[in-house]
């Protein structure tokens, strides 16, 4: 453990470049800039706290959806990836039974005391929600709880589709494993305890994708068959093998009411699953759903069975993903990815609200992107959808135009290149 001043020198004298470099995938102007970024979130944790405090430095990455969009809630199969933008946390311990964050841009700290843990309704919606939820179920779950200070800052834009929450949860539960626990949860239960908290204290019913991913790290085949004990496969995935890129369009839309919209999405599928008697879309039978479709109709309205078409479509997809990534068949991979996007738009449902049908970014994106690459690469919307980031995975020879035609309708810096992260939620020590 170093004091403030101490860390900032070894940071500064270049102990911990080899741990950024391999946590961003970064160059030597990647790990400069994360260089200058860690020093400034420990002097900004010196000013708010004090500098003689001993501190350690956690991280949470974002993460991006390749396949599987909206079946995780129910118990489907996803493929993702954690990305190199993510939250970091400048921790230090304190004797009062109270976690302080103060996250850059934002006023007021959260704070919450750790002798009431009780769902407060009038956090739902808010960071303390997440900070007192996670909190709550690793005691619940046995584990140890203590206060602390700490400082945040972010490059997993808020609103992004690359899942902030995630990451912020994510980031509070590995602090609390690491200052605690002695790290005895392991990535998975970090997730289930991160999801709790987002459903329960929150008040979002998200499932376990966008938890896992931020806690596991690289490129993962998620299957949800049984939620407790969820089945996560490594894939070995290099982008720059097939000579593309993976960028991330922010097409700055808001989801500040957007909370129905994605509940939903959930709640028909799970309309469709009660007609059979079922809690989840994945103890259905597909064929027996097809079979019924025309009753199933009658009962729950056709966008619950375009829903749920999309699902079991969905779920082999990301199957197929994974199988196309293995036999290094990326022809078959971009098809897959387009064809998701399309189930996503269409039978889904999610590239826009119909609260707010002049505000449709996300479609306009996707447009775009189809218009610049033609019949190469590959393109759809990813997360939670309505609003947020559209996916591509871009040729080199056609990665300026398509970054200069998403700036130019997007604003600037709103189309990022991103890599895939071999690394979860993690401490940042100088050997990772």
């Amino acid at each position: 453990m170093f004091t403030t001043g101490e860390l900032i020198e070894r940071i500064r004298g270049g102990h911990f470049d080899a741990a950024f470099a391999s946590l961003y995938c970064a160059d030597a102007q990647g790990v400069a800039k994360q260089r200058a970024r860690y020093i400034a979130a420990v002097e900004a944790f010196a000013e708010l706290y004090g500098s003689a405090r001993e501190v350690a430095v956690y991280s949470a990455p974002g993460r991006t959806e390749i396949g599987g969009n909206h079946t995780d809630h129910n118990n489907g199969i996803v493929m993702a990836a954690a990305v190199n933008l993510d939250i970091i946390a400048v921790v230090s311990q304190n004797e009062e039974n109270v976690i302080r964050v103060k996250s850059k841009g934002f006023s007021a700290a959260d704070t919450v005391d750790l002798a009431d843990l009780a769902v407060h309704g009038n956090e739902q919606g808010r960071s303390s929600s997440l900070i007192r939820g996670v909190a709550a179920r690793i005691k619940e779950l046995g584990g140890q709880i203590g206060g602390f200070d700490a400082y945040t800052t972010s490059d997993v834009l808020r609103g992004s589709g690359l899942s902030s929450s995630a990451a912020f949860e994510v980031g509070i539960g590995a602090v609390l494993n690491g200052e605690y626990n002695n790290f005895r949860f392991t990535p998975v239960e970090i997730a289930q305890i991160s999801q709790y908290a987002e459903n329960v204290y929150f008040g979002k019913p998200s499932g376990l994708m966008d938890q896992t991913a931020s806690s596991v790290g690289s490129a993962i085949t998620i299957d949800f068959k049984d939620p407790q004990h969820p089945v996560v496969e490594e894939v070995a995935f290099d982008l720059s093998t097939y000579g593309l890129s993976l960028c991330i369009t922010d097409t700055k839309g808001s989801h500040a009411d957007l909370t129905d919209d994605y509940a939903a999405i959930r709640s028909e599928m799970e309309s469709v699953a009660a007609f059979f008697g079922k809690k989840v879309l994945r103890e259905v039978e597909e064929a027996e759903f097809f079979a019924n479709i025309a009753t199933v109709r009658a009962k729950t309205g056709d966008r619950a069975v375009l829903r749920a078409i999309h699902f079991f479509a969905d779920c082999h997809r990301a199957e197929a993903l994974r199988d196309a990534v293995r036999a290094g068949d990326i022809a078959r991979f971009e098809k897959l990815i387009i064809d998701g996007g399309h189930s996503s738009f269409e039978y889904n449902q999610n590239a826009y609200s119909i609260k707010h049908p002049t505000e449709q970014g996300v479609a306009l994106g996707v447009a775009l992107s189809q218009h610049v690459l033609g019949d190469t690469g590959a393109w759809r919307l990813q997360g939670g959808g309505f609003a947020g980031t559209i996916q591509a995975f871009v040729p080199q020879e056609k990665l300026s135009q398509y970054i200069s035609t998403m700036e130019q309708t997007f604003g600037a810096d709103s189309c990022y290149v991103l890599s895939v992260r071999n690394y979860g939620a993690v401490k940042v020590e100088e050997t990772l």
